[in-house]
């Protein structure tokens, strides 16, 4: 598993995040942006009495352009080749189609572009809500947490709850918790299976918790404003994150532990085919996967010497410590729960290796593809 952050530097850029970001709603009329010929833009937000003036950065600029409904490709070939033409565009649709949105800021950049919908969720309160809940769990240990532009995670493993998977070859119960705070994703808690042998987590697709950033319309009458928590929220995030504890509690469980560690035996009795090769391009051309993704999986997978789905399972997850990109490694660790979530072939027989490796691809179309780290879901 990929290792980021100890837990005491999370907890101090956690603090200073707090410190340094700041949260608006805004009047799109309110707003206007200027690229220079670096591709390197700035929104000026009047305020009435003052304007402040951000950066902005990838990620809002891609919000902002599926908000205006302007093609990703065409925003990016204006943001770098015709700039005053993205300013014209964006400009004008904001003040065409005003509404309000809300902007995340922080270390004076444009860091979201949300819905006045959208509810902050934040990674602080969520930390201060599951540290002392996992602190309580007997034989609970976390053993790898990051704080990256877009996510927080915090994994975590029960070292008193574990199985073998075979002989000699054990694994532990765990969960990761994380949060988006610009719209990239829901807070989530799902369940964790950690290979003691080579340290890999894998992270079950199954039974995962959701809690969604959506809330009241943000009511008032100016045009742009900085926006602070009032009692009513803070109460009602008091009452949010206390479920959030409860989901956490009941989230290493040791039934459904046991269901995903039986599943992963059984993957051991099913062949991928006699061709490595063949088998990670499958996967890679399915999963939008890179050179350096496809390269790494295929060592690991051809090092091992084991061409069962239990041995491409492994190969990926190993192949996660190998990324540079925290949340790229996280989406790996993910894969290898898409592969183990696939229907299990109890009726394959060793040497026909070509049909199980066509069930295998057959059952991989059913499948949502796994977002590359390149392309990413855009909440409105």
């Amino acid at each position: 598993m990929k290792q980021g952050k100890t837990l005491i530097e999370l907890c101090k850029e956690l603090e200073r995040q707090r410190m340094a970001r700041k949260d608006f709603i805004a009047d799109t009329r309110s707003l206007m942006i200027t690229t220079n010929d670096h591709g390197q833009s700035q929104l000026d937000v009047d305020l009435g009495n003052t304007n402040q003036i951000f950066n902005v950065n990838d990620l809002a600029h891609q919000q902002i352009a599926s908000r205006l409904q302007i093609p990703l490709k065409y925003y990016q070939k204006m943001r770098l080749e015709y700039p005053s033409l993205l300013d014209e565009n964006i400009n004008s649709w904001f003040n065409k189609n005003g509404e309000r949105r809300m902007l995340r800021t922080l270390d004076t950049n444009i860091r979201a572009f949300l819905s006045d919908r959208y509810r902050r969720l934040d990674n602080l309160e969520l930390a201060e809500a599951v540290l002392p809940i996992i602190k309580e769990m007997k034989g609970g240990e976390i053993v790898s947490a990051d704080i990256t532009d877009t996510h927080m995670y915090i994994k975590v493993i029960n070292k008193k709850l574990k199985a073998e998977v075979a002989v000699n070859d054990v694994v532990q119960a765990g969960i990761v918790i994380s949060n988006s705070e610009v719209g990239l994703g829901s807070l989530k808690v799902e369940p964790l299976i950690y290979r003691l042998v080579c340290k890999n987590g894998l992270i079950v697709k199954d039974y995962a918790q959701k809690r969604y950033h959506v809330g009241k319309q943000v009511e008032s009458e100016e045009f742009a404003y900085e926006i602070y928590r009032d009692e009513t929220l803070e109460a009602d995030d008091k009452a949010f994150f206390m479920k959030v504890q409860d989901t956490v509690r009941c989230a290493v469980d040791e039934a459904k532990f046991m269901l995903s560690v039986d599943k992963l035996r059984q993957t051991k009795q099913e062949s991928t085919g006699d061709d490595p090769i063949k088998t990670v391009e499958i996967l890679a051309d399915k999963y939008i996967l890179n050179q350096n993704e496809r390269g790494s999986i295929l060592r690991h997978f051809i090092m091992a010497g084991d061409n069962s789905r239990f041995g491409l399972i492994n190969a990926i997850t190993r192949s996660s410590q190998d990324i540079e990109d925290y949340n790229r490694a996280t989406e790996l660790e993910r894969l290898g729960g898409e592969l183990l979530a696939l229907p299990i072939k109890n009726q394959l027989v060793a040497a026909d290796y070509h049909k199980v490796n066509n069930d295998i691809v057959h059952s991989m179309k059913n499948v949502t593809p796994m977002k590359n780290k390149n392309v990413l879901s855009i909440a409105r």
